[in-house]
């Protein structure tokens, strides 16, 4: 009962001082909402490129010019032209490395494309006819490359479904054609919607076989990176190895840390994203942590003047029979109040703000997950308290410490 009435007692001169109490809380209401809002942004962003690199595809070895160390990526990422990649050295290892049900070379750049009076600016993409098995995706109007067309350098293209629709509205694209740098390319095909893969939109891209682009268009012998599909996920460490030493011999390099290129596949990129952003996640949410300290601070300011501003109050209840204890008790229980509706209120806005970016993402057509994480909210309840508790403990031990009679002649 004596706890229900000092309940009863904080939570009416709480009220008493509305300003003075949203004030108090107000740097709990930031510290929580932002524990909440960083982690669910973190894990929203996470789960960003998780489904953009399960889009690629799980089964997939990626192959790049350049070697990788343990400080970073292959140097082919940054943007510097690397030239040891070979699509020979593609197709001896779809020829030679067992478990591979298909490859593709791949070069890309941002092409002008034109059909009579209309043009668009496109991804262009030079591939192998194994495209559509590596991405899984498929023709939906007309059909894809074809080895022949590989092996003539023919002029063809298929076009995204967003380039079709811009370039020819409801017309039928196969059969029409196309300039690429000025020279005219026969349509083929039309893909099937994707939408974002990898980053990329891939229906604003058009595609023609890997000689192509590489002969005609860019003026190169070398290619930008390579994927293989793997028939099972429990082979790809195998074919792995077995991709790596035959770039060794091909490449006549007898020590594997002078690779000059980089053998890498989905499993690891998860693993590398997984470590990488719980590291981020852990330096957001201490920063965050701080703004919950200083809310701390922001209480027991606040609790000391109304200590001082209840000096006669506490002389009264005192002289009355109050022990050190019962006022203790009060100005704590005013102190985790304070904290708690504080805490509530943050993870009602971080949880607000966070759906409201999901929304947003969402609407530019990335797959962005709205996750709030259980142990976010336990992580951030559970600081709250113990910031409430601790900057409070001061304010309400000075409370108790004052004599009744010297309380009550205070002015």
């Amino acid at each position: 009962m004596i706890i229900i009435d000092t309940i009863k007692m904080s939570l009416k001169n709480l009220r008493v001082n509305k300003m003075r109490s949203f004030l108090t809380m107000l740097g709990i209401i930031i510290g929580i909402s932002s524990v909440i809002l960083i982690t669910s942004l973190v894990a929203g962003a996470e789960s960003l490129i998780v489904n953009q690199i399960q889009g690629i595809g799980t089964n997939l070895i990626a192959v790049l010019p350049g070697a990788s160390d343990e400080d970073g990526p292959p140097a082919a990422l940054y943007g510097i032209v690397i030239t040891t990649l070979k699509d020979s050295d593609v197709e001896a290892i779809k020829e030679r490395v067992p478990h591979i049900t298909a490859g593709s070379s791949y070069v890309t750049s941002t092409e002008i494309i034109s059909s009579g009076n209309q043009k668009a600016t496109v991804s262009m993409f030079g591939v192998d006819s194994d495209y559509p098995n590596i991405s899984e995706t498929s023709v939906d109007i007309g059909h894809f490359l074809t080895p022949e067309d590989k092996g003539s350098t023919a002029r063809v293209v298929v076009l995204g479904s967003q380039v079709a629709e811009e370039l020819f509205n409801s017309q039928i694209a196969v059969g029409q054609k196309i300039k690429i740098k000025n020279d005219p390319y026969s349509i083929i095909g039309v893909m099937k919607s994707q939408g974002t893969v990898g980053f990329q939109n891939v229906d604003n891209a058009i595609f023609i076989p890997i000689t192509t682009a590489q002969r005609k268009v860019l003026g190169i012998n070398h290619i930008g990176f390579a994927r293989f599909k793997i028939d099972h996920q429990d082979n790809i460490p195998e074919a792995s190895i077995q991709i790596e030493e035959l770039l060794r011999d091909r490449h006549n390099i007898s020590n594997p840390t002078e690779d000059d290129f980089t053998v890498n596949n989905t499993e690891n990129a998860l693993a590398i994203l997984d470590t990488v952003t719980g590291a981020l996640n852990l330096f957001l949410v201490a920063i965050a942590g701080i703004s919950l300290i200083v809310g701390g601070i922001g209480i027991m300011n606040i609790m000391l003047a109304a200590v001082t501003e209840r000096i006669r109050e506490i002389g009264l209840r005192k002289a009355v029979g109050a022990t050190s204890s019962n006022i203790t008790t009060q100005f704590l229980i005013e102190t985790i109040i304070i904290t708690f509706v504080g805490a509530i209120i943050g993870m009602l806005i971080g949880t607000f703000i966070a759906f409201l970016i999901s929304l947003g993402v969402n609407a530019l057509g990335y797959d962005w997950d709205f996750v709030i994480t259980p142990v976010s909210i336990i992580i951030s309840s559970l600081f709250a308290i113990i910031v409430g508790l601790s900057f409070g403990v001061y304010p309400a031990k000075k409370a108790a410490s004052y004599d009744p009679i010297t309380a009550l002649r205070y002015e």
